[in-house]
């Protein structure tokens, strides 16, 4: 029986279509994965190539399958308050976050960006889990005054040294008075979007949340390539070797639901507000697992040996075991080759005992068992001081 190592991913009309997909396909993706039920493309030919152009320019990624929970209503602030572990009180209007979406026991169920449109409403941009249905579930239960639903916005990404100069092509220099982690709605061209200073990337990004995305995806897919065109704009796929040097999770791999905050280790401890007055869903069994202490945590490492691959490419279709000694003690949840520092590096979920800075281990690849040692993370630009640049500095205006 022969074995096709590079099966296709068939495309018809059971999974969702990003708004963007029609668009994005005329520039050739090799490969596509599902997110959110939705086509994504992963890589367009070569993957340290992609990287190189974000690095170095400008790029633009079709992340429409980063669907919308948007969350209204009289009590919509109450509510969405209930979802996180971050107190909402500090989130002004057009202001985003980072946040987690805890369980009753303190799980991440999904690490999206909210985005705070209006004093009661709410969109949380998602990574790849189902929080529709939670929300509306933990509606039903609570009784309160809220409508959840998937609304018709779709984003795309545009990531770089040059993003700014490419925004203001197309909203003109007043965009570069976005905050990092602030947004702002525009009309462009009769299209209404909301545009936020943040990305995937730990590079200088924005990301333009189109309504009506579903009629108008291609044609904002198209100004955004005319708007580049004098920046040299690049589109690429999701650039993982650049998130997992900027510390940046992927949910379903780094995290799961079987995770808890704490375990990330990433610095985000002051994700998790226990002293604010919100009754937060988890937040009786994160206040335990703080008490307590967690048994394991997220530790970067470095590993020996031949390049990893991108993470992207197909490079790494499971987790790698991680040993000490003959002992499985953990995995590596993600891995690549890391161009800029020219070595292997990753994340492993490992006991605490084995995430001390320098512990050495030993890495179960596909091309063998490799030494490796737990090294602080993030690898790259810790304080995030390159997307939050003064952007009036650097840009072309």
């Amino acid at each position: 029986m022969s074995n096709n190592s590079i099966p296709e991913i068939l495309l018809y009309t059971r999974i969702r279509k990003s708004p963007y997909f029609y668009g994005s396909r005329r520039h050739g993706p090799i490969m596509y994965s599902v997110y959110n039920r939705t086509y994504h493309p992963r890589h367009y030919g070569d993957p340290v190539e992609e990287y190189w152009h974000l690095l170095k320019g400008v790029t633009l990624w079709d992340v429409g399958v980063e669907r919308q929970v948007e969350i209204t209503g009289h009590d919509a602030f109450t509510f969405t308050n209930l979802l996180v572990p971050r107190d909402l009180n500090k989130c002004n209007v057009r202001q985003c976050k980072y946040v987690f979406i805890t369980d009753q026991h303190g799980g991440i169920i999904n690490d999206p960006v909210l985005l705070r449109l209006d004093k009661n409403h709410f969109w949380l941009s998602l990574a790849d889990s189902d929080v529709l249905l939670w929300a509306r579930g933990v509606a039903y239960k609570l009784g309160l005054d809220v409508t959840i639903r998937e609304p018709d916005v779709g984003p795309v990404q545009i990531q770089g040294p040059k993003a700014a100069d490419v925004m203001v092509e197309l909203f003109g220099s007043r965009v570069l008075d976005i905050g990092y982690y602030y947004m702002e709605e525009y009309e462009l061209d009769g299209l209404s979007v909301v545009v936020s200073r943040t990305g995937y990337t730990s590079e200088l990004g924005y990301e333009i949340y189109l309504r009506d995305a579903s009629k108008n995806g291609v044609k904002l897919w198209d100004k955004v390539l005319e708007a580049g065109k004098p920046h040299g704009l690049e589109v690429i796929g999701p650039c993982h070797i650049r998130r997992i040097e900027g510390g940046i999770l992927a949910h379903g791999a780094d995290v799961t639901v079987d995770n808890n905050p704490f375990e990330v280790g990433l610095g985000y401890d002051w994700m998790v507000d226990l002293n604010q007055e919100s009754d937060f869903i988890g937040k009786e069994a994160l206040t335990r697992i703080k008490r307590e202490g967690v048994s394991q945590k997220l530790a970067g490492v470095e590993i020996e040996g031949e390049n990893l691959g991108s993470y992207n490419d197909g490079s790494m279709i499971d987790f790698f075991d991680v040993f000490s000694g003959d002992n499985k003690v953990g995995i590596v949840t993600s891995a690549c080759y890391s161009p800029t520092l020219e070595k292997n590096i990753g994340y492993a979920m490992m006991p605490v005992a084995h995430t001390e800075l320098g512990t050495e281990l030993q890495v179960e690849t596909p091309a063998g068992r490799r030494s490796a040692v737990v090294v602080p993370k993030p690898f790259i630009d810790p304080k995030k001081d390159t997307p939050k640049q003064d952007v009036k500095a650097t840009s072309k205006q």
